[in-house]
C-alpha cells in the first residue's frame, strides 16, 4: 500500500515544504503498515508463496521441457545440472529443483494444471506469466537450439496463461534475438569496427521490440521499461527466487548490449 505515503507526502509538503514532505511519508509508511496488517497483509508471507509457485512451476515444467522427444538424454540431464549450478541454487534448492523436474518428466505429469495453479495462485502480478516464459525459453535454449517440440510446449504454456499466439510469437522473436546477445554483446559483432550489419541492427531492434523509424526518445522509452522489469529488486517482489535471479540479471546484460549497439549506429 501506498496511499499513507502519497497523501502524507502531500500534506506535508503543502504545509512545510520539502522537509514536511519526508515527515509526511514517513508518517504515511507507518499509517499504510498499520492499515496493512488490519487487513491481514502479510507482504513478506505472500512474496514468499510467489517465489515457491515460481520455483515449483519452473523446474516442473522444465522437466516437461527435457521429456519433449520422448525421452531424456544424458546431455539434457547434463544441461539441467549446468543450469541448476549457473543459478547458484541452494543444496537444499538444488534438490527440490531435481525432485521437481523428475516429476515434470513423468508420462501423466499435466502442463494445464500446474498453469491453472501458477494463475490462480500468482495471477495478481500481472509480468509473472511473462517471467515465466522468459525463464522457460532460457532454459530450452540451454543446448543453443530451439527444437519444435520445445517449441510446442512453451506455445501451450503461453495459451493456457492466456497469451495469444500473435503476442507468443512478438515475444518469441524479442526472446530470440535477444539470445543473440547473450554475454553481454552481440555474438555476430567485431567490436571496433565502424558499423554493424543491417541484420546484426535488425536483432538489436528487435531484442527492444521496437523498429528502426521509432525515434531514440521511444526506443529509450522501451530499454527503461525493459531493464525495469529485469531489476533484481523488482523481480524477487514479483515472485522470482532470489538464488535464479542471475538469469533475469543476464537478460538484463541482452537487452543492455542491443540497446548499446542501437545507440552506437546512430551516432
Amino acid at each position: 500500500m501506498v496511499f499513507g505515503k502519497i497523501i502524507g507526502g502531500l500534506l506535508g509538503y503543502s504545509s512545510a515544504g520539502v522537509f514536511g514532505a519526508v515527515v509526511g511519508v514517513i508518517v504515511g509508511h507507518f499509517f499504510d503498515k498499520g492499515i496493512g496488517q488490519a487487513m491481514g497483509f502479510d507482504y513478506g508471507a505472500d512474496r514468499a508463496r510467489l517465489q515457491r509457485l515460481f520455483f515449483e512451476t519452473t523446474f516442473s515444467i522444465m522437466g516437461h521441457l527435457a521429456k519433449s522427444d520422448g525421452r531424456i538424454s544424458k546431455e539434457e540431464v547434463s544441461q539441467a545440472e549446468s543450469l541448476m549450478e549457473r543459478l547458484g541454487l541452494t543444496p537444499e534448492h538444488r534438490k527440490e529443483a531435481i525432485s521437481l523436474f523428475k516429476a515434470g518428466s513423468e508420462e501423466e505429469f499435466q502442463l494445464e494444471p500446474i498453469i491453472a495453479t501458477f494463475i490462480n495462485e500468482g495471477g495478481r502480478q500481472h509480468n509473472l506469466p511473462i517471467l515465466l516464459l522468459e525463464f522457460l525459453f532460457s532454459i530450452a535454449m540451454a543446448d543453443g537450439e530451439l527444437h519444435a517440440a520445445e517449441k510446442d510446449i512453451l506455445g501451450r504454456t503461453a495459451g493456457f496463461l492466456g497469451i495469444g499466439n500473435r503476442q507468443f510469437e512478438q515475444l518469441l522473436a524479442m526472446l530470440t534475438a535477444q539470445q543473440s546477445f547473450n554475454g553481454g554483446q552481440y555474438q555476430g559483432y567485431q567490436q571496433g569496427s565502424q558499423r554493424a550489419s543491417i541484420d546484426e541492427l535488425g536483432n538489436a531492434y528487435q531484442a527492444l521490440g521496437v523498429t528502426s523509424s521509432e525515434s531514440d526518445r521511444e526506443i529509450k522509452k522501451a530499454y527503461r521499461k525493459l531493464m525495469s522489469q529485469h531489476h533484481p529488486d523488482k523481480l524477487i517482489a514479483q515472485g522470482v527466487p532470489e538464488d535464479m535471479i542471475k538469469v533475469g540479471t543476464e537478460k538484463a546484460q541482452e537487452i543492455q548490449a542491443a540497446y548499446d549497439l542501437i545507440k552506437t549506429s546512430r551516432k
